[in-house]
């Protein structure tokens, strides 16, 4: 697991890269700066009293719940906008790192926007509902969303990545056999995602790291993987 988080790393630095790492970067960023904006919109609007300083009270807290909010939610709307572009990043590391690969399924657009569509729903319903657990339970509220997190997004990268060589039925097949090791991929993944600076680049490196680890279970199984 970590030979593969190292290797997804390395990997942003290789040349052929390097312009969807900057087109990622920059859309990752964007997408930040959006939500934020509609996050502290939403609550702007809600929430007017006739007190000056009761005002500005809750803009303070309201500033923070925006940040708050906007860092929990990040992960499935920059991932959902990514979505657009991972099959690219995968089909790059794929010819860098595993060049005799055989050459992958066609897989429409909308079959992989539809998945990380119904995947990020899921993903912003579910933390939502763990917002009283997250404010309420110091110490227990980094577990759970690690655990939530790290099963939806290890789920999420998995069947994207996986849809590129096999069926729907085959992949649920695979997760069922490697459901453990695919669950703790995506907890390294939820710990990218909340890491300042570092989530920025995390669908990339998520996407990487997730190839890795197919084609690490591949080799441990490849009966499993056989399309």
């Amino acid at each position: 697991m970590l030979a593969a988080l190292v290797r997804a790393i390395a990997d942003l630095s290789a040349p052929p890269l390097r312009r969807v790492v900057a087109l990622c970067l920059a859309l990752a960023v964007l997408s930040f700066i959006a939500l934020w904006l509609v996050v502290a919109m939403a609550l702007n609007a809600g929430v007017h009293f006739a007190w000056r300083p009761l005002d500005w009270l809750v803009q303070l807290v309201g500033g923070a719940g925006v940040l708050g909010l906007s860092w929990l939610l990040f992960p499935a709307v920059v991932t959902l906008i990514m979505g657009f572009f991972l099959d690219r990043i995968a089909a790059e590391i794929e010819a860098l790192d595993y060049p005799g690969s055989a050459a992958p399924r066609r897989t429409p657009m909308r079959e992989v926007i539809s998945l990380t569509l119904r995947l990020m729903i899921v993903t912003i319903v579910v933390n939502i509902l763990a917002l009283p657990v997250y404010v309420l339970a110091p110490g227990v509220n980094f577990f759970v969303f690690l655990c939530l997190n790290g099963y939806l997004f290890g789920r999420q990268y998995f069947e994207v990545v996986a849809l590129r060589r096999l069926d729907m039925a085959a992949i649920q097949a695979v997760r069922h056999r490697f459901g453990w090791r695919i669950f703790v991929g995506g907890v390294v993944i939820t710990g990218l995602f909340a890491v300042p600076f570092v989530n920025l680049l995390a669908p990339v490196i998520a996407t990487a790291f997730m190839i890795h680890l197919y084609a690490r279970l591949a080799r441990l199984d490849p009966q499993a993987f056989a399309a």
